[in-house]
């Protein structure tokens, strides 16, 4: 269940960065907006791995000799990418907030912000002993708080927070992966 956490709160990071952002950005952000806003990231960052479990599972049956490799292969990039996009100088400009928070806005956001995690489900799928619908619950109700908090803490902490988390929730998911491939070549005993 820590892995699963862990995941959930490296995968709810790019959702605060944003958050944080357009806590910034729309004049008079408030809780409402802020509730608002984890309702959205939430319920897609719930959504994406159940679907991404959905795919997975159809094809598991298929690769089950090199799922290891699978899961690995999948939160290594997406970890490595999440540690790319903190690195770029011009981070800026790739994760602008919206200036208002439409449904519009906050539907590509949302849908933004939680593609790793139809990766992730993916992955899950190959993971032994996977409650899917506890994890995408934990990675949803995770997603929401942390966006909430993000957009409260928005107006008063800049953006100072992003490249940060978005390096951390990186280097998560990367760990998390090859700790997947080491337990299942047994290099923990």
């Amino acid at each position: 269940m820590l892995s699963v956490f862990l995941i959930a709160v490296s995968l709810a990071l790019d959702a605060f960065a944003v958050s944080v952002s357009s806590g910034i950005a729309v004049p008079g952000f408030g809780c409402p907006q802020a509730v608002k806003m984890g309702c959205w990231f939430g319920g897609f960052q719930c959504l994406m791995p159940l679907l991404g479990w959905s795919l997975g599972s159809s094809v598991s049956r298929y690769i089950e000799a090199v799922d290891h490799w699978v899961a690995f292969g999948l939160l290594a990039l997406i970890g490595g990418k999440m540690v790319l996009e903190a690195l770029k100088q011009n981070q800026c400009q790739a994760e602008s907030p919206a200036t208002d928070l439409s449904a519009r806005h906050l539907c590509v956001l949302a849908v933004a912000t939680s593609i790793d995690a139809l990766a992730v489900g993916v992955s899950m799928a190959f993971m032994q002993q996977v409650n899917i619908l506890l994890s995408a619950a934990v990675i949803g109700l995770v997603a929401f708080a942390f966006s909430v908090a993000g957009g409260l803490l928005g107006r008063r902490l800049g953006g100072l927070f992003q490249r940060r988390a978005t390096l951390a929730g990186g280097l998560v998911l990367i760990a998390i992966g090859v700790k997947i491939l080491a337990e299942h070549l047994n290099f923990f005993g």
